[in-house]
Order: structure tokens, then C-alpha cells, then sequence
């Protein structure tokens, strides 16, 4: 059978996802499931939309196909290039605040980070008055063009963006063969099995190694963008405890927080408040942002839902910088009971929310998800 490749590789990586180490309740596996599922569908979707001919920008990961500790603040697009050949990426800019190219020198597997080639944002393109830019690249060896267009505003207008090889736009791909179609299938297991190593490995190199419940100072992001920073932790709270998270109001046009499992990937962020940006974000007068991260509920605008999760992780990203970061632009960590919550934040009356208005919060969330990355 044609489907036997990727059925296979299905068995092989749900044994993965149900023998993680991590695994400690039955909402742990089956957010694993949840993942794996997502997983499947990504991993199908460039398979079988992909022909190296003729490429087409397509997204991996979006808020049902989730890995790598998935930006709620980004839309990603992506597609390989073959070297000695000229493409054409055309586009038009939206009022988002960042949009980033990054051309990888191979894929994220469980044993490499693959080196990345060039990395700028649109400050470095021509951009027309009417928004619209070109940017034309011959890649000397095989690479992944990788896209992320970033909000610090939900609300903000999404752009547009297309890929051609110079030498083949216009024509059409040849008709499917049995062959092609095998491939296909194949690739498409290889590709769900690499994909589930790979996440589970990857915050065992760069998050598992540090102190628990803290926070290291912005360095710049390993293997990412010339101009993202970010700061990360691994968080480990019983469900009486809080974390609150001290950061100061940044100069940088990019600022998120966000809260991922032991998966490797983001919380819901849709029907959930999991992150936060410098939009979303309540600023006290003293010019600090203070999120408190639990399970309970603080009653308090910045609070960011771990959703049942004693183990996680935690991330800043800051993007579009003009200057490196220091210390002093990172974030300081403490965690007290959740009963000493309001004490603990000085300007505690003016952080207060009512349920009436976390929902209102909540509501406008879901809606500018489905407006900016649905469809």
C-alpha cells in the first residue's frame, strides 16, 4: 500500500510521544496526542504540497500544527531552495512590526541546529509607498528559506508574500506518478518521526540545564535572527504557587512572553491568556511589566495561565533591535504562594481585574486569532 511508509512512521511516533520521559498524568499524554496529531497534519501538508520546482511559501506551524516552542505572536512561512538557481520573493508589507528572513543551511533534527546562512529583517529590503518589495537570492548550497512576519499588536494588518524559481514560473509541474506519489508518502513519515525527535530533544540543550525557576539574561536568540534577543527558563510550580516575572518596559519595537509545555510547544494562547506582548501587556507606573504566571487564578491583568502544568517553559523574545541587550533589559524571577500575590506586586490596585473583563480579554483574543492566522 502507498500509506504503508507513513503509517508506520505514525506507530513510531506515537510510541515517542506515549513513552516521553515527562509524561506524569493523563493531560500530558493527551496533549501529546493532541500535538502528535498536529504533527501529522503539517508533516502531510509539505509533503504533498511541496514540489522543488516550483516553490510555494507554506506554513508548518500555526495554532493546530505547533513545534518548536511555536511564537503566539508570529505567522511562519517557509520552503526549500535548491542552490544555483535564482528565486524571486515578492511581497507586500503589512503593519506589523517585524518581518524577518532567515536562510537555514538544512533542517532542525534531534542531533543538529543547522547553521544559519543569513539572517536580516525588511529594513534591509526596498520597499515601495505602496508597501510592495522584491528580493531576489541564488543559494549556493541546498537551504530552507525561513519567514516570520511578527506582531506586537494582534490588530495590526497581515501582509502577503510569494516565492519563484526564475526558471521555471510559468510552467507546471509534470502529472503525478506512481513514483512521485510514493515518494510522498515516504517523505512524509520520515519527515513526522524526524520532527518528534527533534522537539523533544531540543529544549534539552538549551532549557533543561538551567536552574529551575529562573530566567538567564537576553542573549541572542542560539541559531535565530541577527536581531532577536530572548531570555528563557524552565518553570516548576505546585498549584498553590505563583511566579511573578519582573521585566522592564523595553525600547525594542518586539517584546513577547510566553508559556510552552514539556512538549515543546505553546500553551493555547486562542481561548487562554499563555503569552503575552508589549501591546497585551499592563504596564505599571514605575515603568516595569509584572506577570504573574500560575495555575490559580491572581485576579490580575498580566496573569498568564500555566493551564494545569506543574513543569513548562518560559520565553521572552525581543526583536527588531537597534542595540545589544544587557541584564538590566531582562527579566527578575520570585515565586511566592498565591495568597501573597497582591502583596507582592507594588502597585497591586491598579493591576486588578474583574471576571467580567478578563472575559471581554479572552473574547478579543479569539477573534484576532481567527482574523490574522485562520484562512
Amino acid at each position: 500500500m502507498f500509506s504503508t511508509p507513513l503509517a508506520e512512521a505514525i506507530a513510531e511516533a506515537e510510541r515517542l510521544v506515549t513513552e516521553a520521559p515527562f509524561i506524569e498524568s493523563e493531560a500530558d499524554l493527551l496533549e501529546g496526542l493532541q500535538y502528535l496529531a498536529g504533527c501529522v497534519a503539517a508533516c502531510t501538508h509539505l509533503a504533498f504540497d511541496y514540489d522543488r520546482d516550483h516553490p510555494f511559501m507554506q506554513s508548518g506551524t500555526g495554532p493546530f500544527t505547533k513545534m518548536g516552542l511555536d511564537n503566539p505572536d508570529a505567522l511562519y512561512f517557509g520552503t526549500r531552495v535548491q542552490p544555483g538557481r535564482e528565486y524571486v520573493v515578492t511581497g507586500k508589507r503589512g503593519t506589523t512590526t517585524d518581518l524577518a528572513f532567515q536562510m537555514l543551511g538544512g533542517e532542525y533534527t534531534d542531533d543538529n541546529v543547522p547553521p544559519s546562512q543569513a539572517a536580516f529583517d525588511d529594513r534591509e529590503l526596498d520597499i515601495a509607498e505602496d508597501g510592495t518589495y522584491e528580493w531576489r537570492v541564488t543559494p549556493s548550497s541546498p537551504s530552507q528559506l525561513v519567514v516570520r512576519e511578527v506582531y506586537n499588536d494582534w490588530s495590526a494588518q497581515r501582509g502577503h508574500i510569494a516565492i519563484a524559481r526564475t526558471d521555471t514560473a510559468g510552467t507546471a509541474p509534470p502529472p503525478l506518478t506512481r513514483e512521485l506519489i510514493e515518494k510522498r508518502y515516504s517523505v512524509a513519515g520520515k519527515q513526522l518521526v524526524q520532527r518528534v525527535k527533534t522537539w523533544l530533544q531540543f529544549p534539552q540543550w538549551f532549557y533543561d540545564t538551567l536552574p529551575v525557576n529562573t530566567m538567564v539574561a537576553p542573549r541572542l536568540t542560539p541559531g535565530g535572527l541577527a536581531t532577536q534577543y530572548s531570555s528563557v527558563g524552565h518553570f516548576d510550580l505546585a498549584p498553590d504557587q505563583a511566579m511573578i516575572i519582573t521585566v522592564p518596559v523595553s525600547d525594542a519595537p518586539y517584546m513577547g512572553f510566553q508559556l510552552g509545555s514539556l512538549w515543546y510547544i505553546s500553551l493555547d494562547y486562542i481561548n487562554h491568556q499563555t503569552s503575552l506582548n508589549g501591546t497585551q501587556a499592563q504596564a505599571d507606573p514605575d515603568g516595569k511589566i509584572r506577570i504573574v504566571v500560575s495555575d490559580a487564578n491572581p485576579g490580575v491583568t498580566n496573569w498568564c495561565e500555566t493551564l494545569g502544568h506543574r513543569k513548562g517553559y518560559l520565553q521572552f523574545r525581543w526583536q527588531r533591535l537597534s542595540r545589544e541587550l544587557t541584564e538590566a533589559d531582562g527579566p527578575t524571577v520570585e515565586v511566592v504562594d498565591v495568597d501573597k500575590v497582591a502583596e507582592a506586586l507594588p502597585h497591586h490596585d491598579t493591576n486588578k481585574i474583574s471576571d467580567e473583563d478578563w472575559r471581554a480579554r479572552i473574547a478579543l483574543r479569539q477573534q484576532q486569532i481567527q482574523n490574522r492566522m485562520v484562512g
